[in-house]
């Protein structure tokens, strides 16, 4: 909680000082990722870019460091103390790598001039070598006054100086004879091998030479590697950008308490909001605590906003906990050890898993790993099987989950079961809230806004009206609605809880017949069956005609009438 308030505190002092914290975001803007680069450098993967990227960043130090200096929060004044502006790092590769290196090491021309002797020199040479040669050749000339002198080169011999037959008495002592032509004869001298073995192997040379010294000056900075560390985590605390992020959103700072209360004051969804939602964002209050608020049940149609609502206050509890301000009018946030989410899962077809499975193996890790201090966020729980299996499922899991014996976790659990509603005042700390949905003919509006009370129908059909599905399609649907009305769940839902005492909610009382998934293809109504015995001309029917057709009628009743009805 300290530790949380101390960064509140921080982003607090620069959204008041916001000149001095843009100052420090246009300086922090060069910087690259300090831990990545020393994480190459020590590895010995780091080319001469890296170690520019490496100088860049390095640069800003001391001016990050002196804006700090503007700011009184203890945080701010410890990230300060903790930077060290490693600027001899800073000299040492501006001194010695070029600007714009190449990118692979092998590649010489990277090291700066002035920075070491030899390279200097094989560098010249490389440069410079015909421009020496054609000095040779010219002050040869001058010394032997051999006008035709020439100074050629061949891959077998090399440099050598060529002089016609016609001026052999003029060749001086130095001149060592390398071959003899018919016309003229070839000479090499100690100053031309010297320089011919500077010209030819400054390439080679200058590369491998290069290549050490860059290998010299990393070694040299991973040498300093905890220093670098130590730096980069200063400048990498995000509160800069925490506090521009809440000036820009109208975020508030949350007040941080330890008694387990979530309270929550027209809360937003930090990145729906930013998506075009703007200030159609409906924002929505939640109160969460350790007593009677622990577990809010959300019914309601689906695309009304209810993950929406479970999400932002899951983010609004995790942005306060790494000390940043909320998007909310006010919040009051006690401190969660965790946050467990189940808001949708997939198949896992490699490992045989169905989407059923993989959501009871994600509710499964929950029961057993959730205390009473973490906050659960659980959408559809049980809705990938039968109607049944999955309420019962769901009905069992808010009853885990709200016993404090066992968890007792503040938890907002977002269902479809809307019979789910009737354990608001039969199991402690349980309460009902629902989307409110406005109703025009057959068609709703989303209002996006969480009231209390629950929800006694899903809209599911109005749903899928709007996402566009055949009219002949919702037409029917509504028919079968009606139809399986008549043997809905809530009422043997509803019956079973009644009939439950305050302390020990007992479940519902559910006969094996009613345990089948309901079809939603027997259409046979019990006027059909009459109508069809009414048509029936049994002066025409055969013996074996009429017994069929009584076969055939005994058994749509069946099928029609539960077994206790018929």
């Amino acid at each position: 909680g300290d530790e949380i308030e101390a960064r509140l505190e921080a982003v607090s002092e620069m959204n008041r000082n916001a000149i001095t914290r843009e100052e420090i975001r246009e300086y922090l803007q060069p910087v690259y990722d300090l831990e990545r680069l020393i994480s190459r450098i020590s590895y010995r993967t780091a080319n001469p870019r890296d170690l520019i990227a490496f100088r860049t960043s390095l640069e800003m130090v001391p001016p990050i460091k002196t804006a700090l200096g503007e700011f009184s929060a203890p945080l701010l004044q410890k990230i300060r103390e903790d930077i060290d502006e490693l600027q001899d790092l800073c000299e040492l590769i501006s001194v010695s790598i070029i600007d714009d290196p190449p990118m692979i090491i092998r590649e010489a021309g990277f090291i700066k001039d002035g920075y070491n002797e030899e390279v200097d020199r094989l560098r010249a040479a490389e440069r410079d070598g015909k421009g020496w040669l054609a000095d040779v050749e010219l002050r040869e000339r001058e010394r032997t006054g051999i006008a035709k002198l020439k100074l050629k080169f061949n891959k077998v011999f090399g440099y050598y100086l060529e002089v016609p037959n016609s001026f052999r008495d003029k060749v001086p002592e130095d001149y060592m004879r390398k071959q003899t032509l018919v016309n003229a004869e070839r000479y090499i001298t100690p100053e031309l091998k010297e320089l011919e073995e500077t010209i030819l192997g400054a390439s080679d040379k200058l590369n491998t030479l290069e290549y050490e010294l860059f290998v010299e000056i990393r070694e040299k900075i991973a040498d300093n590697t905890a220093r670098i560390q130590k730096t980069a985590r200063a400048i990498a605390d995000v509160f800069a950008s925490l506090a521009c992020v809440a000036e820009r959103n109208r975020y508030v700072c949350p007040k941080i308490n330890d008694k387990g209360i979530i309270d929550i004051r027209d809360g937003r969804h930090p990145v729906v909001e930013q998506m075009g939602a703007g200030d159609l964002f409906v924002p929505n209050d939640t109160l969460l605590d350790n007593r009677k608020n622990r577990v809010s049940i959300i019914t309601g149609p689906n695309m009304a906003g209810k993950s929406t609502y479970m999400r932002q206050t899951a983010l609004i509890v995790l942005m306060a906990q790494i000390g940043s301000f909320v998007p909310a009018s006010s919040a009051n946030i006690g401190l969660v050890d965790r946050i467990f989410t189940r808001v949708g899962a997939s198949d896992d077809l490699a490992s045989g898993q169905s989407t059923f499975m993989v959501e009871m193996s994600e509710v499964a890790n929950i029961l057993r790993n959730a205390t009473r201090r973490s906050l659960l966020i659980l959408d559809e729980i049980g809705r990938g099987t039968s109607t049944y299996d999955g309420l019962s499922i769901a009905w069992a899991v808010v009853e885990h989950i709200a016993d404090t014996k066992l968890i007792g976790a503040k938890t907002l659990f977002a269902t479809h079961y809307h019979e789910l509603t009737e354990l608001e005042g039969k199991i402690p700390g349980v309460n009902n809230y629902c989307i409110a949905v406005k109703e025009k003919g057959d068609d709703i509006v989303f209002l996006r806004k969480i009231v209390r009370g629950g929800a006694d129908k899903s809209y599911g059909i109005q749903v899928a009206k709007l996402a566009g599905v055949p009219d002949t399609v919702i037409a029917r649907a509504k028919e079968l609605a009606e139809e399986l009305s008549e043997n809905d769940i809530t009422e043997n839902v509803v019956a079973a809880v009644g009939e439950s005492s305050e302390k020990k909610p007992k479940k519902p009382k559910l006969d094996q017949t009613d345990m089948n998934q309901m079809s939603f293809f027997d259409t046979v109504t019990d006027e059909a069956i009459v109508n069809e015995l009414m048509e029936i001309d049994v002066s025409h029917l055969t013996p074996i005609d009429a017994l069929n057709t009584v076969y055939a009628l005994q058994n749509k009743l069946k099928n029609r009438w539960k077994p206790e009805q018929a």
